[in-house]
C-alpha cells in the first residue's frame, strides 16, 4: 500500500493576487480553475512535484456564511497555517517575490542557527510563506 500528499488547500480572499503571488513570483504553474457557486478554485503545481497541487480557494466558497466569515477573519489576521517551499535558489527567488510586489515580507534572507538559510512573507491574502534554501 502506498499513500502520498495530493492537495493542500490555501485560503485566498483575493484569486487573482494570489494568483499573481504564486504563478508569476514563485514560478508555480496553473493545472486548474474550476467556477463553484460564484467562486473559483484554483490549482497550481510546481514543476518539479507536478503530482502535489495547491488549491486556492475563498474562504467563503462552499460554507455557512458564518463559517465563511470566522475564516475569513482569521486569514486577515494571519493566523492559519502557512506553506513552506524549498528552493535551490534562496536570493533570487527572495528578488523575484520582492519585484513583483503585492507581499509583506517578514525577514529576508536569514542563516538560521537550526543550519537552514530561508525568508518568509505574508502572500496578499496574509497566509504566511516560508521558503529554504535546499
Amino acid at each position: 500500500m502506498t499513500l502520498s500528499l495530493s492537495h493542500v488547500h490555501v485560503f485566498a480572499d483575493d484569486p487573482d493576487a494570489a494568483l499573481v503571488f504564486y504563478r508569476d513570483a514563485l514560478g508555480l504553474e496553473v493545472r486548474s480553475e474550476v467556477p463553484n457557486e460564484g467562486f473559483r478554485w484554483i490549482t497550481l503545481s510546481t514543476p518539479e512535484q507536478p503530482e502535489l497541487e495547491i488549491v486556492l480557494s475563498h474562504p467563503k466558497a462552499g460554507r455557512s456564511e458564518q463559517d465563511g466569515e470566522t475564516l475569513s477573519a482569521m486569514l486577515a489576521k494571519g493566523e492559519l497555517p502557512g506553506l513552506l517551499f524549498r528552493t535551490s535558489d534562496l536570493d533570487a527567488l527572495f528578488e523575484k517575490v520582492q519585484a513583483r510586489g503585492g507581499v509583506e515580507v517578514l525577514q529576508e534572507p536569514t542563516d538560521q542557527f537550526w543550519g537552514v538559510r530561508d525568508a518568509a512573507f505574508r502572500d496578499p491574502s496574509g497566509n504566511l510563506v516560508r521558503v529554504s534554501q535546499a
